[in-house]
């Protein structure tokens, strides 16, 4: 197959897409990548044909605080600059990132069949769920449900304005105002993330988390044998701040040694202490000695700790996070901790190390793994009904 990938830059969005063209790479298609430029020099130095794609920047006329303007216009937007892009390369298949939007308004545009990735569970709305960001479990019996239809009706006005926005994005590059959606859906997380519902939809695979380390550096642990905690700040722009100071803080004279992962900028003052390293580093190779994770439950550092059945101190911020720490919390791989102070930090860490039975969540959160799609043989599925 020829493939063309669409994500931005953000890390927890263009790192699964690089995995995703890896995995394809391998298999012995065609890829080329569209995202940002941040991740052009690393993807390609992978072996990714990695392009940049265009329209990301905005406008003087967008309004980036409004989300859904944000989201449809700009892929509208991104949608007619990438279109002669990929009419010239020809693809057999699109790939586009869930808040990368114009990759698949795109492909529908030059009538190519498409698959929208989720780098997370799946977030639609659900007639048997509460909305999700609210981190709660499904209501039970009467006025469970109850709660959850009336949180899902205060929800439901922001909802239709979004439908609105996507039909007026639609229409404004000539397509028609109702969306018809994507050939299939590619949902990148562990099953033990996701949730049972009763309106999941058709040709949607779960194909486990889309995992790329973006370096080769491995970070040694500061020498000792006190249980590690690898501490990994949110790269989100909504993650919690001050996660690690508060961390280090908190665990100091504890016995404990840290390793602090630090994926944009330097590390600061925090590897001045002998029993604390950090840096960049792969971060497989941390988890593979880590005995507890203090994250912000965005999806990628989640699932990635999971996935080495490494439980978690969840320290959540804005967006899906909030959401994706409950789900941890409940499947009993991880605490919870908000607001994020050194005591309450301390507290939680020593909870998940004197307890088994995180570990043994976190190690049925991986097994879970063994259960998902294979992503390259969902895409081949797609081009074979496509032809």
């Amino acid at each position: 197959m020829r493939v063309a990938v669409v994500a931005g830059p953000d890390a927890g969005h263009a790192v699964p897409a690089v995995a995703l063209s890896l995995l394809l790479r391998d298999a012995g298609d065609e890829v080329v990548l569209y995202t940002g430029e941040r991740w052009r020099a690393q993807a390609g130095a992978a072996g990714v044909d990695v392009r940049l794609l265009p329209g990301l920047a905005p406008r003087p006329e967008d309004d980036d605080l409004d989300a859904g303007a944000r989201i449809h216009a700009r892929a509208a937007y991104i949608a007619t600059e990438l279109m002669p892009l990929l009419r010239d390369l020809g693809p057999d298949l699109i790939v586009s990132d869930i808040l990368t939007a114009g990759g698949g308004l795109a492909a529908e545009m030059l009538g190519i069949a498409w698959i929208e990735l989720s780098p997370h569970p799946l977030y639609a709305p659900s007639r048997g769920l509460p909305p999700i960001g609210s981190g709660l479990a499904r209501g039970e019996g009467l006025r469970g449900r109850l709660r959850d239809a009336v949180m899902r009706a205060a929800t439901a006005r922001s909802i239709a304005q979004g439908l609105k926005q996507r039909a007026r994005a639609r229409t404004g590059i000539g397509l028609p105002a109702r969306d018809p959606g994507p050939t299939a859906r590619m949902i990148a997380t562990l099953p033990a993330l996701e949730v049972p519902r009763p309106d999941w939809p058709e040709a949607t695979s779960l194909v486990g988390p889309l995992l790329w380390e973006p370096t080769e550096v491995v970070l040694a642990p500061a020498p000792g044998d006190g249980p590690l905690v690898m501490v990994a700040p949110s790269t989100a722009f909504t993650g919690a701040e001050g996660m690690v100071d508060a961390a280090l803080t908190g665990l100091e004279g504890t016995g404990v040694r840290v390793i602090v992962s630090v994926l944009d900028g330097s590390a600061g003052s925090a590897g001045e202490a002998s029993w604390v390293s950090a840096g960049l580093g792969r971060q497989d190779a941390m988890l593979a000695d880590a005995d507890v994770v203090v994250c912000g439950a965005g999806h990628g550092m989640l699932a990635k700790a999971l996935l080495h059945g490494v439980p978690v101190v969840a320290v959540p911020g804005g967006g899906d996070q909030w959401e994706l720490a409950n789900r941890a919390a409940r499947q009993g791989s991880a605490v919870v901790v908000r607001p994020a102070t050194p005591d309450a930090l301390r507290d939680a860490v020593e909870t998940v190390l004197g307890d088994p039975r995180f570990r043994d969540a976190a190690q049925r959160a991986a097994a879970s793994a063994a259960s998902v799609h294979d992503p390259v043989a969902v895409c081949r599925t797609v081009v074979a009904r496509a032809r």
